[in-house]
């Protein structure tokens, strides 16, 4: 009969060994049990929908609730602001920081961006802020008619002059040849 071999890992237990020289299969289950953290578990939660949308409630309670701080920030800094919403300039660092929050918390939940609670915020706020702005385009006029005349006058007089000019080089150079 083969003799029991003792196996220890470094600084662990001692593992008795089956005949064959291997732990037993129920010994190295323990031993993974008690190595393995809980999150590291080899054993699955079985899931139901139930337990799925209890989870998935929770993830959408807690983002609403971090998008709503986000809001509230932005809307605080906003409303420090004397009415001048429309300056590109003075809102884009907190309009870029709302957006900036959105993201961060929507990547830190697991949910794409934008997403429905973000569009909704997005939306708010340009009701809220930006709803009396509006493109500003620069209305054109016509040139004064003396600029006018010289920029049609200029060119009808250069065509001839450079007609003439290749006219000219071209004949001189078959005279040469």
């Amino acid at each position: 009969m083969a003799s029991l071999r003792v196996e220890s890992a470094a600084g662990g237990p001692r593992i008795r060994a089956t005949r064959t020289g291997r732990p037993t299969a129920l010994r190295l289950l323990l031993l993974l049990g008690v190595v393995l953290k809980p999150q590291e578990s080899l054993a699955q939660l079985v899931t139901t929908s139930d337990s799925m949308e209890a989870e998935g409630r929770m993830v959408e309670e807690d983002y609403k609730y971090n998008v709503q701080l986000c809001w509230q920030g932005y809307k605080d800094y906003m409303d420090s602001i004397e009415k001048d919403w429309c300056d590109w300039a003075i809102i884009s660092r907190p309009y870029s920081t709302l957006q900036n929050c959105l993201e961060q918390n929507a990547e830190s939940f697991g949910l794409g961006f934008p997403n429905p609670w973000a569009e909704r915020i997005i939306i708010e706020t340009h009701q809220l802020h930006f709803a009396n702005c509006s493109l500003v385009q620069p209305t054109f006029s016509d040139p004064p008619e003396d600029v006018l005349l010289a920029l049609i006058i200029a060119p009808i007089c250069l065509i001839p002059f450079l007609v003439t000019l290749v006219v000219w080089r071209s004949k001189d150079s078959n005279a040469q040849n």
